[in-house]
């Protein structure tokens, strides 16, 4: 999936069809602890709060949420900044404690490479869900996920999972049974750099934004 340029034009005609027809309005939010932008239907409330990865450690996150009845939009960061200094910590640990060999191995660079994955498989492997779509996408260039569900009371979920220096990026959007589909929220997400400009990069090939890797050029 290619992630289209943010135009307000593009934007208007996604959010006419969708939630934006329940008489919401849509604003854009910008968060610069989390180096984001997103538009919400209405001010977020902003949760602190911990993630347990797939290796078994704990990271710091925030959520933002914002819901109206059925009607819930979010976006989760996770900081992965600190996640190979406490694996390696650990790895010492287990050394100190005499262990060795595969006991002692360090996870760090698979929970780097897996946190898109992990997230991901998490969001469908929830109860009751039915999932819809799966796919490769990207967003201004920024590798993700795309995921689609149908919850057990026939709502439906959207879902885009994305990792951009060192923060993972989960966004949901859900909708009740009936109403059209949510897509637009996740299309409005921007990446901001140190100077909180939003960001977008050249294809390079096949070559996109992949966490860990040098990035390729922005698009200017």
């Amino acid at each position: 999936m290619l992630h289209v340029a943010h135009t307000s034009g593009m934007l208007a005609l996604l959010m006419s069809g969708s939630a934006f027809a329940q008489g919401f309005t849509w604003t854009d939010y910008l968060s610069r602890e989390d180096y984001f932008s997103v538009s919400f239907p209405g001010e977020p409330v902003i949760e602190e709060m911990t993630y347990s990865t797939e290796y078994r450690i704990t990271l710091p996150a925030r959520v933002y949420l914002y819901e109206d009845g059925a009607y819930r939009f979010s976006v989760t960061v996770v900081d992965y900044s600190d996640a190979l200094e406490i694996h390696l910590a650990r790895n010492e640990h287990c050394f100190a404690s005499g262990g060795d060999g595969d006991l002692c191995q360090d996870d760090g660079p698979e929970e780097m490479r897996g946190a898109i994955v992990y997230a991901s498989w998490n969001i469908m492997n929830r109860d009751g869900v039915k999932v819809d779509h799966y796919a490769y996408y990207n967003s201004d260039r920024v590798e993700g996920h795309a995921i689609r569900l149908t919850n057990e009371d026939r709502s439906r979920t959207s879902a885009v999972v994305h990792m951009h220096e060192n923060r993972l990026y989960i966004l949901e959007s859900t909708v009740p049974r009936g109403a059209p589909a949510p897509g637009a929220f996740q299309i409005s997400l921007q990446f901001l750099d140190s100077n909180f400009e939003p960001v977008r990069y050249e294809w390079q090939g096949i070559q996109i934004y992949s966490n860990g890797y040098p990035p390729p050029p922005r698009v200017r």
